[in-house]
């Protein structure tokens, strides 16, 4: 774990955040010279993500240090910013973006989404096997261990984070075992990889049009709900009062509220009364997890007011609110990149390279077949690695009316993350060198 960065205090920390997002959007917005240049080359989305995790890794900042206290014992420490983002700004963006959402027009986006989606998760649970066995060729040490030690038990963890998220990656660190001493090893390969394809991701919607033309994808579903958002946010447009902008804020934070009282009570009430939610091992486990819950209520919240007269208000900006905090997501989740840890476990980073390399190959080859825009293909990838906090991001990076297709997909992913990990783990432990 790395020493204390050079600023520890938060507010200093989210202020040079916010700092480096305006600076962003400040010179994405000139349309000459060398900035118009450099956005063609990296898009401004890719640059609020890239500059936090560049800060992180010259140690200014960063997500978690040790620190030596006074009685000589070293302790860790974590900046509070992504646990603010994601547990706050993310259900109260969902909650904004999903507000003019137009269910019909979402509909008819056909089973493309779907099918990229399961195509991302059958790429994840055969990918760690095949990246086990292609590495086993020339290191087996990398991928070898018996006992708890043994290397398939730790990447299970890896096949929870990238099919479910955080609650899936946990009920595979108690159903293996894992040496929890080398957890850490994993968990880095887990941020690295998983941060290197979410950033190849948002440098290809920068070209989205040439991929799409690649894959002789058919766009007009997606057109047509863009389109469909955009008139109606066009008819309701006005100029917002101070009124309009605290109203905004109460209907997304009051939601926040909501979400957490939901969440914490449906998961207490299940915990309390249904012994096989406490068992990671069994598919209900994931509607124990409290975040799994809070996204699927700030979700549903923002569906059921979009029935009402409150979903006037993405005339006076609400999506636009909701993409600023969006925005501030994306910059605390490249706080979390360290550029300079890629090389820190060559081996076991491989390994996670192939593994992700098996899984996009897999998408591609798929969307080729069935003609399914990129856009599918990058939220239907992202709703299994990264869940409900990646794939509203990249959805909403095509545009605004779509982070609510890449939330839809993310709950899929967290309730078949525990069966498809389990599946995953149990190949590899096949795959692995007999030690």
């Amino acid at each position: 774990m790395k020493n204390a960065p050079y600023i520890t205090d938060d507010t200093i920390v989210f202020g040079l955040l916010m700092l480096l997002l305006a600076f962003v959007f400040y010179t994405s917005s000139i349309k000459e010279g060398f900035w118009k240049k450099f956005y063609v080359i990296f898009p401004s989305l890719l640059m609020c993500y890239l500059l936090p995790s560049i800060f992180s890794s010259l140690n200014i900042i960063s997500p978690e240090w040790s620190e030596v206290a006074e009685n000589g014992e070293t302790v860790t420490k974590k900046s509070s910013i992504y646990f603010v983002a994601s547990r706050y700004l993310l259900p109260a963006a969902l909650v904004l973006m999903t507000l003019s959402i137009d269910l019909k027009a979402m509909f008819k986006l056909g089973p493309k989404a779907l099918i990229m989606f399961f195509t991302g998760t059958i790429g994840v649970i055969i990918g760690g096997p095949i990246a086990i066995l292609i590495v086993s060729i020339f290191s087996p040490e990398t991928v070898g261990g018996a006992g708890f030690d043994a290397v398939w038990r730790g990447l299970s963890t890896l096949a929870g984070s990238w099919i479910g998220g955080g609650a899936n990656q946990a009920a595979m660190l108690e159903v293996f075992k894992y040496n929890q001493e080398k957890y850490g090893a994993m968990v880095l390969v887990d941020i690295v990889v998983a941060n290197i394809w979410m950033a190849v991701l948002l440098f290809g919607i920068g070209r989205k049009e040439k991929i799409d033309k690649w894959l002789k994808a058919d766009n007009s579903s997606i057109e047509e709900l863009k389109n469909k958002v955009s008139t109606y946010a066009a008819s309701v447009t006005r100029n917002p009062s101070l009124t309009d902008l605290m109203i905004i804020l109460g209907i997304a934070f009051t939601a926040v509220g909501l979400s957490h009282w939901g969440s914490n009570t449906i998961s207490d009430i299940l915990k309390a009364n249904f012994e096989a939610v406490n068992d990671p091992t069994t598919f209900v486990s994931t509607f124990g997890d409290r975040f799994f819950w809070m996204v699927t209520f700030a979700t549903a919240l923002g569906i059921i007011f979009s029935f009402t007269k409150l979903k006037q208000y993405e005339g006076a900006g609400a999506s636009k609110i909701g993409s600023v905090f969006i925005y501030i997501l994306v910059a605390s989740i490249g706080m979390k990149m360290d550029l300079g840890s890629v090389l820190s476990n060559p081996g076991l980073l491989v390994v996670g390279l192939i593994w992700m390399a098996i899984h996009v190959l897999l998408l591609i080859i798929v969307a080729k077949i069935i003609k399914a825009p990129f856009f599918f293909l990058a939220v239907g990838s992202k709703a299994n690695i990264g869940g409900a906090a990646s794939a509203p991001i990249i959805a909403s990076a095509f545009h605004p009316s779509l982070a609510s297709v890449g939330v839809l997909l993310a709950v899929f992913g967290y309730v078949v993350g525990t069966y498809g990990a389990l599946l995953c783990a149990y190949l590899m432990e096949i795959s692995a060198p007999i030690q």
